[in-house]
């Protein structure tokens, strides 16, 4: 089910009012008991994730975590609110808080913050601004997903290109570029000349090209901005020029994506803007790929990324918020992040490959993981050194959409919007016109069912 339709099925004044500050003992001597559920998490991913809860895990004894794994099903945390029967902790993505924030399904976490001394200031303000809603913070954000350009040298230099010329800051030169790269077998692609990664970059080539697609207040859409509407222009341009989106997204799903056969080892892609985990599997599986990498920027040359990823959440109705505070404390914090990063350098020594670094939100532990990891690695030869500097400038460089009671409901109207366009149903400007009245309907609806409900709630 939607995720805009879950919405629906229950009114935001159906939800259980937030814990009052008073009744919780967010202090970092508070004594912590019982259990602590945790839904969305798996501690068990991989070393980074393990080596963190069992830092997070010791830091809450003798409480005791009892987890469900798997990414977080909103309709079952929804529904569990509903009932009665909320987790204690969620671990969820960060463009979801704002709508959880409205329907009173998380607990605002300043009194966590304040009592606990989380250190709020070492996490990067794009992640923060994301997880904070109507002036509170509603969550404390994890890992930062951000694109860097990602290219292969060889059939760059076979065309006398150069990453300068794919990285986003001249679109014309972006356009010939892909003219240039890019191959065909009668009239299916056989090479990928750009792949400028519709629908899910819209945010990214909008803001490269000065435009946000909603204000920084959550309240209002520009979806019919010149400047987005020109920015779907372009990306399905690069598209129309190789035969349309339909025929390079078949020959685009059919690479080996995650194998030693990918679409960079086998030389059928140019370039495109891509999240920087997917430098550890190129360098995994195909090391000896002809890559070059560079940071994504904007039409006036800076550096540009979209920010993305998870964060913490309490639930309003949790029955261990104290220990959830706690939990999200260590976990996040630089020393964790510090001890994660050991564990990941150790066995990637082992394995034989270089430790590219973590990319989180909180930009002190980045820092520090870089000058005392990355910085001293012997083995991190170029192109891979090259990946390594355009990740950490594009996650200084990183923006995030803000938060708002309507955060699904948005997002499947853009998306939905570059999608008629892929599928030739509408111009970029019908398609936007469109979505920019679908989005306002749903932020105004939101935002003023929240406001009735804190009407109702200072009557009361």
């Amino acid at each position: 089910m939607a995720f805009g339709l879950v919405l629906t099925g229950c009114a935001t004044g159906s939800q259980p009012d937030a814990a009052a500050p008073s009744e919780n003992q967010f202090t970092a001597d508070a004594p912590l008991e019982g259990e602590l559920n945790i839904m969305g998490y798996n501690a068990d991913a991989d070393e980074v994730a393990r080596t963190r809860a069992d830092l997070a895990e010791a830091a809450i004894e003798p409480a005791t975590v009892k987890a469900v794994e798997g990414e977080l099903d909103v309709q079952q945390f929804l529904s569990a609110v509903a009932a009665g029967d909320a987790p204690d902790l969620i671990y969820a993505n960060r463009d979801q808080l704002g709508t959880f924030a409205a329907r009173k399904a998380i607990m605002p976490l300043d009194q966590c913050v304040s009592g606990e001394s989380i250190a709020i200031g070492d996490f990067r303000a794009p992640a923060v601004s994301q997880v904070t809603f109507n002036g509170q913070v509603y969550g404390i954000p994890e890992f930062n997903q951000v694109q860097i350009l990602m290219a292969n040298r060889e059939l760059l230099e076979q065309e006398g290109l150069a990453t300068e010329d794919v990285d986003g800051s001249n679109w014309q030169a972006v356009t010939d570029a892909n003219k240039k790269l890019m191959k065909k077998e009668g009239s299916k692609p056989s090479v990928i000349g750009f792949d400028s990664k519709l629908p899910e970059f819209l945010p990214l080539w909008a803001k490269a090209n000065g435009a946000d697609l909603i204000s920084a207040d959550g309240r209002t859409a520009q979806l019919d901005d010149p400047k987005v509407v020109q920015a779907l222009e372009f990306g399905v341009g690069i598209y129309a020029d190789q035969g349309g989106f339909g025929s390079v997204k078949a020959f685009r799903d059919s690479a080996d994506f995650f194998g030693k056969e990918n679409q960079y080892a086998t030389s059928v892609l140019g370039a495109m803007p891509m999240e920087q985990w997917y430098v550890n599997i190129l360098n995994d599986v195909s090391p000896d790929a002809p890559m070059a990498f560079a940071t994504f920027k904007t039409t006036t040359g800076q550096p540009l990324s979209f920010g993305s990823g998870s964060a913490w959440a309490i639930p309003a109705a949790g029955k261990n918020p104290e220990a959830a505070c706690r939990y999200i404390k260590t976990i996040t914090q630089t020393a964790s992040w510090l001890a994660a990063a050991e564990a990941r350098a150790t066995q990637r020594e082992k394995d034989g490959k270089p430790f590219t670094g973590l990319f989180t939100a909180n930009q002190k532990a980045d820092e520090e993981i870089k000058t005392k990891y990355v910085d001293s690695s012997t083995d991190l030869d170029s192109p891979w050194k090259e990946a390594v500097a355009a990740s950490y400038e594009a996650n200084d460089a990183s923006f995030s959409l803000p938060a708002s009671p309507a955060d699904a409901q948005f997002k499947q109207a853009w998306l939905d919007a570059v999608n008629r366009v892929l599928n030739g149903e509408a111009t970029p400007a019908e398609s936007l016109g469109r979505a920019q009245e679908e989005a306002q309907r749903a932020l105004d609806e939101a935002w003023q069912t929240l406001e009735n409900a804190g009407s109702a709630d200072s009557e009361g």
